[in-house]
């Protein structure tokens, strides 16, 4: 099992354990990534045991305000389905928000779900603030996220590709961005399974990336990063999962001398910022995104 398999493995297993799907559910979902039944039990358990062990409250609101918008979205502009000429010769497959009057481009790395709603809406939340954004769809050359039946289907195919098709096509996706955005500087914005991506970038070398902004992705384990972008990190404060690997990126940020800063949301869970999702936090998400936009607002000028 390759890391990331195992990191969509381990996410599906603590979903099952905080209640977001049965067991059932849960053992379909890891049969269909290629975990065989008595690991996928043995997994359930570890997870089960994990969950009951923790002192941390789930993440729910309790408050009485009424629902607010979510953050960047009275800005957001629309985005437009593109190809473009990947490696090897395939086309992939993107969703394109241009800005009004860009000052930089930001490449959105979706989560282990493909290319959804919520990732479009993203892209198009940066290009409200002026930045033109380009969400790659990781499963262009199985014909793209919206061919599959569902969401489950689209991440156990994620699961079985290999993480160097997924740098090969993120790099073309940041050099296309180039092109769309000439002479201006770049950076890269991924949640969850593509936070950890937003970290292979770095750490396999993307040079064209001035700053980055992972949202609670797993830094790759014995990871150096190769690439000197300003990074801000965001994790969630209940993402125990997650966030036991912020102290390997911090030392590997710390030894090439990179500009970083950790945001660790308080009270807030792993996929916080996903409206969409159960985790929704509308606190720690509107503060994420002033933290992100502030941070591209400095370092991609």
């Amino acid at each position: 099992m390759t890391p990331l398999q195992r990191y969509i493995a381990e996410e599906i297993a603590t979903d099952h354990a905080e209640g977001l799907f049965s067991r059932r559910e849960a053992l379909r979902r890891l049969g269909m990534l290629g975990v065989g039944a008595p690991a996928a039990v043995a997994l359930l358990a570890a997870c089960a045991d994990k969950a009951g062990q923790s002192s941390s409250p789930p993440a729910t609101s309790t408050s009485a305000a009424p629902p607010t918008a979510p953050p960047g979205s009275s800005t957001a502009l629309p985005t437009s389905p593109i190809t473009f000429a990947g490696p090897d010769g395939r086309t992939l497959q993107a969703a394109w928000a241009a800005a009004a009057q860009p000052r930089g481009g930001v490449l959105v790395i979706h989560e282990n779900r493909g290319l959804t709603d919520h990732i479009r809406s993203i892209a198009g939340r940066f290009a409200g603030i002026g930045y033109n954004a380009l969400a790659v769809d990781l499963l262009s050359e199985e014909g793209g996220t919206a061919t599959f039946s569902e969401e489950a289907a689209a991440t156990a195919a994620l699961g079985k590709l290999p993480q160097e098709r997924f740098i090969a096509d993120l790099q073309a996706g940041v050099a296309e961005l180039a092109q769309r955005t000439p002479g201006k500087k770049l950076g890269a914005t991924g949640f969850c399974f593509g936070g950890g991506l937003t970290w292979l970038l770095l750490t396999t070398g993307t040079p064209q990336l001035a700053a980055a902004t992972p949202f609670y992705g797993p830094f790759p384990d014995g990871g150096e990063i190769a690439t000197k972008a300003a990074v801000l990190a965001i994790y969630g404060a209940l993402d125990s999962r997650v966030d036991a690997s912020r102290p390997a990126a911090e030392a590997a940020l710390n030894k090439i001398g990179a500009e970083h800063d950790f945001f660790v949301a308080p009270n807030a869970d792993h996929a916080f910022f996903n409206d969409t999702g159960p985790r929704y936090a509308p606190a720690a998400a509107a503060e994420a995104w002033q933290r992100v936009t502030d941070w591209y607002a400095r370092y991609l000028v």
